[in-house]
This record gives structure tokens, sequence and C-alpha cells, in this order.
């Protein structure tokens, strides 16, 4: 029997819960922004003559880590193509830099080659990758990622030039924040996109045209009332279905997901009660800004910027997200 859905938020979860669900039912896509996408959003940025399609949330996935993603993408006719994912580290401090996808880049610098610390930083990686799986199997929350690694014996160059900027890349963290983080929740971020096989990576792809390419897609096809800029005020649940106000209007639906970060469905739910409290009300946020620039020199090792009020790039400010820090 059909129903009358609303959804709330529209991220992927939103955006893929309003298009599964509207082949069966009739659904009202909610979102608070002027856009579609949350985290998927894609820029046209100019540069000379010629136009680029950047994204700053959603960038790349895999069909092996995003199956239903995958599955979605394939539905829509999304074009996708391959793509390289790489970590490298300038270290303002100590003035290392390093680039991890080769021998050859790893030692850019070539004095490294007989540099103690930061060959002891190479054999702590191996030791690391190789040992850190072991926390998969022990239960409870476990050491804290700075209490394994003062209890590994891990040394300093190891934890702040390549741990630290890994995990605070990946986590969108402060970086001192990541070592107060469950090592077991690192350790199993790296294991699930086989990032602790020093040998094989696997097969990143990208959105041809941007990741709003697939945003553009679902809309064209789905059968979604779509109110947008329509941020929700309160959802109050009851015996026969669920109310809605919104900026809009009040409505009532059989059903409501809220595909939203924790805090905001916490602020509308009218009958929280003490478990939902404690599990939506445990998440901090913060939030984030990301810069564009076209300073090829900051992208290549062994590279330096100009000096300092030297105009070498452009740089725009591009978004302004939040994410959860714990």
């Amino acid at each position: 029997m059909s129903q009358r859905i609303a959804v709330v938020g529209s991220g992927i979860a939103g955006l893929a819960a309003a298009w599964w669900l509207s082949q069966r039912h009739e659904v009202t896509l909610y979102e608070a922004e002027r856009r579609f996408g949350g985290h998927t959003h894609t820029h046209a940025v100019t540069l000379g003559d010629r136009l680029y399609a950047v994204d700053s949330g959603f960038i790349v996935f895999n069909p092996l880590h995003y199956p239903l993603l995958s599955a979605l993408f394939d539905e829509l006719g999304v074009a996708t193509r391959p793509t390289t994912m790489s970590f490298s580290v300038h270290s303002e401090r100590s003035g290392v830099e390093y680039n991890a996808t080769s021998l050859n880049r790893l030692f850019c610098q070539r004095r490294n080659l007989v540099s103690p610390r930061f060959l002891g930083m190479v054999a702590d990686l191996v030791r690391f990758y190789r040992q850190a799986p072991a926390l998969l199997d022990t239960s409870g929350p476990g050491p804290t990622l700075g209490a394994y690694l003062a209890e590994g014996r891990y040394g300093e160059a190891f934890r702040d030039e390549h741990l630290i900027p890994m995990a605070s890349a990946l986590w969108s963290s402060p970086p001192r924040a990541v070592l107060d983080f469950p090592a077991r929740h690192l350790v199993a971020f790296l294991a699930n996109h086989q990032m602790l096989d020093l040998g094989a990576r696997a097969p990143w792809r990208v959105v041809d045209g941007g990741s709003a390419r697939y945003v553009e897609a679902l809309r064209r096809r789905w059968r979604v009332r779509e109110r947008i800029a329509c941020p929700v005020e309160s959802v109050t649940r009851e015996h026969d279905g669920v109310t809605l106000r919104s900026r809009a209007d009040t409505a009532r639906y059989d059903q409501v997901v809220l595909a939203c970060h924790a805090d905001q469905a916490l602020a509308v739910l009218d009958d929280a009660d003490d478990t939902e409290r404690a599990v939506l009300g445990a998440l901090r946020y913060q939030d984030n800004d990301a810069v564009l620039h076209t300073d090829a020199r900051l992208l290549r090792g062994g590279a330096r910027p100009g000096p300092p009020g030297t105009r070498t790039c452009r740089a725009i400010r591009m978004h302004h997200a939040r994410s959860a820090t714990a």
C-alpha cells in the first residue's frame, strides 16, 4: 500500500531514500539550503579560458567499498572515470616532504635516504600497518590513538609527520584531536578502504563533470515533490502518523525519514525520548573551511612557495561545511 513519506535532508542519504521510496510511495523531500546535494557540491571555477568542475565535499568512490552508490550510478547512467588518490606531507617545522605513492616520491628529498629520523618514520610506518590490524580483534573501545602510539614506542616523526596528518585529512579533524580518538576506529577505517596494504590500493573513480551530475540525474527521473530552501521546524510523532511543520506549511505523513545531521534531527524532534537524546546528542560538530589554490609548486615534492607577500596563485574560499568530531 502506498504511503505519504517525508524525507528531511538532501545529502546522499536523503537523495537515495527519496529515490528508492518514490518508486512505490508518494515522497516529499525537504531541504533547508537553496540547493540539493548536501556535501555533494560541485563548483564551477573559471581559470583563463577554461571552466573546471571542482568538488568540495563528496569527491571519489570505488565500486568495492561503495556498492550501493555504484549501483545507483549504473541505474542512472551516470558516467564515471578512473582517478588517483595520493597522500603528501610538507612539514613547516622540520622541512621534511614526501609523497607516499612510490619509493622515488617517498624520497623526493634525497637527503632522507640517509636521515635516521626519516628512515625511522618509514620503519614505524611499516610496523604500524603490520601490527595495528590486531586491534580489530579486540573488544571494547580500546586505547586512544595517542596511548597506542606511546605504548608501542612509535617515534615522533611517524606520529607528527605521517599518522596525524593522514588522520586529520581523512576525518577533517584538528591535528592534536585525533590522538584522543580510539585507535581501533582509525584502523577499521584504514582496513575498510584497503589502506593498510602497502602494496595495493583500491581503484578510485570520479563522476564526469563533477559529483553534482548524479544529483541532476536523480532529479530528472524521480517522482518526488521538492521543498527546497524550506527548513523543517518540528516533527511530532502520533499514533497514526507524523506531523511535520516547515517554513512552508504543516503536513501529515505516514512516515518521516530524518536524513540530516544528528544534532539537526534532535533539534526538530518534538518528542525525543531519553535514548534518542543520548545517542543523537553525543555527536559534536565543527566548522570546516576549504581553500582552492592554483600554486602548482605546493603540489610537487621538494617545491617551495614564493616569499611572503608575493602573489603566487589564485585562491578561492570555496566551501564551508560541518563534520562530526565525536
